[in-house]
């Protein structure tokens, strides 16, 4: 920690209690699954599936035409009708395909299975690839792409932190199954072609530390390392400063590591012990603005509506809706959206009104910064409409990780700020 940068984190209450010892629900949806035909920001998809076609779980249904190469595949069994513009959790409106659901549910292999024991690197690289397999953290980036090229790497870190409030799905998927979790890492050790895989989980965990290590003691190179239940403790450039003492400019590779989601470790064993890709998540339905919190299980593609029901609606007619978690999720007007791969929760909060005062100076937002930028300094260019000053300051270093607003005495909404300042300095550089 430095003296000058602050201690770059904060404690945050988790509220974990209300779903992480809970027995989770799954969900089938009523009558119809919405998948969103993205792949991230990619939407230049083709459909392979023609209107009326019957498909099955695995059946892939469209490819990217451009950028990253990533399928998707059905979440359920039933008939394809056709495309439908909807609101998605990146609050765009994008196309979704839409599988009216069967009686019966049939799932088919998405590929082969593969045995990462005998496998070269390339294949191994190529089954992930071919499963469409994304960070399920909720960044949704192609897990591909980390594992292409391994030179130089030393370790993977396989991220089950969950550092944001409510969240519990990764807790409560791989308890499900850990020697899954484990398989996975394995099979990501050997195609980094590293020595050692470290789980990172949190200290107040030791449930979730015992349940894993349990499972270790025949697996050369592969050990949990508890970390500070502090927030953001997942965000990588934490992880990296915390577990290797090392820091980086751009990428966890110029440290030597490559980061991997816990759930995606767990996709990943999948595709090879199964042939399976993606079909369902593990997500966490919480907070103080929903009656029953839980983690739910259900197809990708079916609309949130369905798990508010589940948990039995909302505590009062007006709550905050966030798609992902309260820090860095993104608020939408209602719950017409749907479960994609990276969705990992759903958290309803009730709306509260928080009146803003001027800015005390005090500097907190600052020292928590994990960045180590001057979040206020970057508002102060945004109301001076200073974008020159707003680069300097380094707004595109911003993560959005929302510690800023939270640690605020004058309840600023300084992550918003410096989110305008972001817009406005990529506009700069696209317009230069």
């Amino acid at each position: 920690m430095s003296l000058f940068l602050g201690p770059m984190h904060h404690f945050i209450p988790g509220h974990k209690d209300l779903t992480g010892k809970k027995e989770i629900l799954h969900v089938s949806p009523s009558k119809e699954v919405y998948i969103p035909l993205a792949a991230g920001a990619n939407t230049d998809l083709e459909v392979l599936v023609q209107e009326g076609d019957k498909v099955e779980i695995g059946t892939k249904l469209a490819i990217t035409r451009s950028g990253f190469f990533v399928p998707i595949y059905s979440s359920v069994s039933g008939f394809y009708r056709g495309l439908k513009k909807r609101m998605s959790a990146s609050l765009k409106p994008i196309d979704h395909m839409v599988i009216e659901l069967s009686d019966s549910q049939n799932k088919i292999q998405a590929l082969k299975p593969l045995d990462y024991r005998s496998a070269s690197h390339e294949e191994c690289v190529e089954q992930i690839k071919q499963a469409g397999i994304v960070g399920l953290g909720g960044a949704g980036f192609p897990a591909y792409i980390k594992y292409q090229k391994t030179e130089g790497m030393e370790c993977v870190i396989i991220n089950a932190v969950e550092c944001e409030p409510y969240i519990t799905a990764d807790y409560a998927h791989t308890m499900q199954n850990v020697s899954r979790l484990v398989l996975g890492c394995e099979i990501l050790k050997k195609m980094a072609n590293v020595s050692n895989v470290y789980i990172a989980i949190k200290k107040t965990h030791p449930d979730w530390i015992q349940a894993v290590q349990s499972h270790l003691q025949s697996k050369d190179g592969i050990s949990v390392r508890s970390v500070p239940d502090v927030y953001p403790m997942g965000w990588e450039r934490v992880l990296v400063r915390e577990i290797l003492h090392k820091e980086y400019d751009r990428l966890p590779g110029e440290a030597g590591a490559i980061i991997s989601n816990a759930s995606t470790a767990m996709a990943v064993a999948d595709a090879f012990e199964d042939g399976d890709a993606i079909y369902q998540k593990t997500v966490t339905v919480s907070g103080d603005g929903i009656k029953e919190p839980h983690n739910i299980v259900c197809p990708v593609g079916t609309p949130v509506a369905e798990l508010i029901s589940a948990c039995q609606g909302y505590t009062s007619d007006s709550v905050r809706l966030i798609a992902g978690g309260p820090m860095m999720g993104k608020t939408i007007v209602n719950d017409q959206f749907v479960v994609d791969r990276a969705t990992n929760a759903i958290t309803v909060l009730k709306h509260v009104e928080d009146d803003e005062i001027a800015c005390l100076r005090c500097g907190r937002c600052s020292d928590h910064c994990p960045s180590g930028l001057q979040p206020v300094r970057i508002s102060m260019a945004v109301k001076m409409g200073n974008a020159e000053e707003m680069e300097q300051r380094g707004a595109l270093s911003c993560i959005e990780c929302g510690l800023c607003t939270y640690v605020c005495p004058s309840h600023i909404d300084v992550t918003e700020n410096v989110r305008k300042a972001k817009r406005i300095v990529s506009l700069k550089k696209k317009k230069a």
